[in-house]
C-alpha cells in the first residue's frame, strides 16, 4: 500500500527518473541499451506504470528513445548534437553572465574561490574535477532566470553524459582551472565585458576539446555560424575542419581579453 500511495503522489516517477537520470548520464547505461520493464520493475520494487512514465519524462528530455517492436533504449549520442549544444550555449550564457557579475555578493565570491581551489586540489581525479568545476559555474546559473537556468542545465547533462561516455580522464585541466580563475578575476576588479569574451573563449575551448577528441576529423556547422554570429573568427577549411591549437580572434579585439593560449586554441588580434 505504501508503494501505491507514492505511485499516486508522483515520489516513485521521480525517484525513478532521478536514479535513471544519473545512471544514463554517467555513462552507466551505455548508448543504445536496452531497458528492460521487467529488470528495473523487480530492481526498483515497483509496477510497470511509474516506470513508463519515468521513460516518458526521459525520453522527452532526450536520454531515451522508443521504437515500435523494439523496445526502450538509451539514446545514441552525437558529435553534432554536443556541438550544438556548446553552439547554444555559447549563445545564451556569456551575455548573461556579463550582466550578473556586478550583482554577485561577496559571499558568492567566496563560493567560486573555493570551488576553483577544489579543481586545482582534484586536477588528477576527473570526477571530482568535474564536480568543482560544475560547482564554480553554478554560482552563477543559480542567478539566471528560471527559463535560462532549465536550458543550460538541460544542456549541460546532455555534455556531461558525452563526457562521461567518451572521456576516460579530465582533459587538460590546467586550462579549465586559468580560464577560470581569468573569469573570476574579470569577475573581482568589475570588468562585465571581459568576463563575457573569457567564457566564451571558455566555452570554444571546451567544445572542440571534448568533439574533436571523440572524432579529430569532425567537421563544424553549428559552432562556426554561431562564432560568425558574434563576431568571432577562427581558423578553419572550407569543409569546417577545425585544427588543433587554432587561431582565433575577436574581430573588435581590444585589451578586455588577457593573453592566452591552450591546447585547442591561440588567442590573437584582429589583422589591422
Amino acid at each position: 500500500m505504501a508503494t501505491s500511495a507514492k505511485t499516486r503522489s508522483g515520489t516513485t516517477v521521480d525517484e525513478l527518473c532521478t536514479a535513471l537520470r544519473e545512471r544514463i548520464v554517467s555513462g552507466e547505461y551505455f548508448p543504445g541499451q536496452r531497458m528492460s520493464q521487467e529488470q528495473l520493475a523487480a530492481e526498483f520494487k515497483v509496477s510497470r506504470t511509474p516506470l513508463r512514465e519515468a521513460f516518458k519524462r526521459l525520453e522527452a528530455d532526450g536520454l531515451l528513445v522508443a521504437t515500435a517492436n523494439r523496445g526502450v533504449h538509451v539514446a545514441p549520442i552525437s558529435n553534432s548534437d554536443t556541438e550544438q549544444n556548446y553552439a547554444l550555449r555559447i549563445l545564451i550564457e556569456p551575455p548573461i553572465v556579463a550582466t550578473l557579475t556586478e550583482q554577485l555578493t561577496d559571499t558568492e565570491i567566496e563560493q567560486m574561490q573555493t570551488a576553483l581551489a577544489d579543481m586545482r586540489k582534484y586536477r588528477g581525479h576527473r570526477k571530482n574535477f568535474q564536480k568543482a568545476h560544475k560547482a564554480f559555474h553554478d554560482v552563477i546559473r543559480a542567478r539566471y532566470p528560471k527559463s535560462f537556468a532549465d536550458l543550460t542545465h538541460n544542456l549541460y547533462t546532455m555534455i556531461h553524459r558525452h563526457q562521461s561516455v567518451y572521456l576516460s580522464h579530465q582533459r587538460t585541466p590546467e586550462d579549465f582551472i586559468d580560464l577560470d580563475q581569468d573569469l573570476i578575476d574579470a569577475i573581482v576588479e568589475g570588468r562585465p565585458d571581459s568576463a563575457r569574451r573569457i567564457l566564451e573563449f571558455h566555452l570554444i575551448d571546451a567544445a572542440l576539446g571534448l568533439v574533436l577528441d571523440a572524432d579529430p576529423d569532425h567537421e563544424f556547422d553549428s559552432l562556426l555560424v554561431t562564432l560568425r554570429g558574434r563576431d568571432i573568427v577562427i581558423e578553419h577549411d572550407e569543409t569546417g575542419h577545425i585544427p588543433r591549437p587554432a587561431r582565433i580572434y575577436w574581430r573588435q579585439h581590444d585589451d578586455v581579453l588577457p593573453a592566452r593560449t591552450t591546447s585547442n586554441l591561440i588567442l590573437t588580434y584582429a589583422p589591422k
